[in-house]
């Protein structure tokens, strides 16, 4: 890692001129002596320390205090190699309460003088124990109290009742390209570093992070150990939470990628009242503009989130979006894809009302006022563990609802009976069943809930016929 700063350097400023006297003790048509050499350039002495030493010092001071290194292990439980075996086991024994104790280390910042550290999820994914290191060598141990898989975000509170240095979170839709930011994190574990570069670009999407799919991206150096750490702007506030790079090799090459600023205010804000992070809830499935769409709707370009599906008695069905509109803007901020509807959906809460701008099917812009709503769980969920001779044994389902679908990243308009997991080398496991994967319909019957589902599959000996729903592509297989 390198640490860059600006260079030092002395301005300077220098007069340059041809001079010629003349003296009164030559008489007129006298020749003039030769033209005295101009004097060297003058130096200007600096006006202020800044023009002296132009360095992030000052801003580093200010801000890394609030940077944290967070360490995160867990307990897994190993099997032997010997068990089941009489006769190694007569010697190494059974080994079933051997465990293996893994750990990770990151970065976190912290948003609440009273202990709140946002970091990203998968840096305390699946802990036992947490700590936090603070910049001064002290450390303590934290609670997790919210985390969120899609946004890998995660909240700590640091077990303390002291005041501890926090940073003010930016508003990150104010963030321009080239704006300058440091990154400050544990890169690689070798302690708190200091990284700086510029904003290289804005609403990142597609980079297969995570399933917000809305970054910041930025040339700071960001290595492995930096996620959770801050992205700090020139006026000390924190405007992303830094949590991936673009690497073959592992290594930085100048392609990171942030959080944005507002998300992390959303998701920390609810973790302080503790309640969970919720998306609003609309109703309504959306797929990209491409070029030939927008050709065919008489826009200059491809942009916006086309309506998929409106699922009714949803607050997009109230609001009178249908199949085929194209939502251009919300609240003001252009909809570039759906993946920038999610964010600014996600950002906004929940309560309220937001405005969209709307191109109709008919070609006509019209402006829409949408409920943000909380996702409903209607049917209820109703989760059960399938066991016993059937090729579903070992898979987990639920009814799908517009909840249970925000949770796993679905489609809002999706229904059915829903695999959320599968045992590993199970009979669900052989069949190939995933999670996601909604069961349409089982010999031949559509079904409607879990309990069904349990029911046809217990009551029938001779074979079976499955059909399901894979991210939009129907799959049938028969099992004998």
């Amino acid at each position: 890692m390198k640490l860059m700063i600006a260079s030092r350097r002395v301005l300077g400023l220098g007069l340059l001129a041809s001079i010629q006297i003349a003296s009164p003790g030559f008489a007129q048509g006298t020749p003039a002596p030769a033209p005295i050499a101009p004097a060297a350039p003058a130096e200007q002495v600096p006006g202020s320390k800044a023009e002296v030493r132009l360095t992030f010092a000052p801003l580093v001071r200010k801000t890394a205090p609030a940077v944290v290194n967070v360490y995160a292990a867990r307990r897994v439980p190993v099997r032997s190699p010997f068990a089941g075996d009489p006769f190694f086991e007569q010697f190494f024994g059974r080994g079933e309460n051997r465990v293996r104790r893994e750990s990770s280390l990151g970065s976190g910042v912290i948003v609440d003088s009273s202990g709140l550290v946002v970091t990203n999820q998968h840096v305390i994914a699946d802990a036992d124990e947490v700590r936090v290191a603070l910049a001064d060598g002290r450390e303590f141990d934290a609670q997790i109290l919210l985390k969120d898989e899609q946004a890998d975000l995660a909240v700590l509170k640091i077990e303390s009742d002291e005041a501890f240095p926090s940073v003010v979170i930016a508003d990150s839709d104010t963030a321009e390209i080239g704006d300058l930011v440091l990154a400050i994190g544990n890169p690689f574990g070798i302690g708190q570093t200091v990284t700086n570069g510029i904003v290289s670009a804005l609403a990142r999407t597609h980079v297969g992070v995570n399933d917000v799919g809305y970054f910041i991206q930025t040339d700071a150096a960001i290595n492995p150990g930096n996620s959770g750490g801050a992205l700090i702007d020139m006026r000390g506030e924190l405007v992303g939470v830094n949590t991936a790079i673009f690497s073959r090799s592992g290594g930085s090459n100048g392609i990171g990628f942030a959080i944005p600023a507002n998300m992390v205010r959303a998701f920390a804000a609810a973790a302080k009242e503790g309640r969970a992070f919720e998306r609003p809830y609309i109703g309504a499935s959306f797929v990209p503009v491409t070029a030939d769409i927008a050709e065919a709707l008489g826009l200059e370009r491809p942009t916006g989130a086309l309506v998929q599906a409106v699922r009714s008695d949803t607050p997009a069905d109230a609001a009178g979006l249908r199949e085929g509109d194209v939502i251009l803007s919300m609240n003001g901020f252009p909809v570039e894809n759906p993946d920038t509807l999610g964010y600014r959906l996600a950002t906004a809460g929940l309560g309220g009302e937001a405005d969209l701008e709307v191109l109709a099917s008919g070609g006509k812009r019209e402006d829409v006022r949408i409920a943000l709503a909380s996702a409903p769980e209607k049917p209820a969920r109703d989760e059960r563990t399938l066991d016993g001779e059937t090729p579903f044994a070992g898979a987990t389902i639920a009814n799908l609802s517009p909840r249970l679908a925000g949770e796993l990243d679905m489609a809002q308009t999706a229904t059915g009976v829903v695999v959320t997991g599968v045992v590993r080398n199970s009979p669900a496991a052989r069949l190939g069943l995933r999670p996601k994967d909604i069961i349409v319909s089982l010999n031949g019957q559509d079904l409607a809930s879990t309990q069904e589902l349990e029911d046809d599959a217990a009551s029938s000996r001779r074979g079976w016929r499955i059909e399901v729903d894979r991210a939009g592509q129907r799959l049938v297989q028969s099992v004998r």
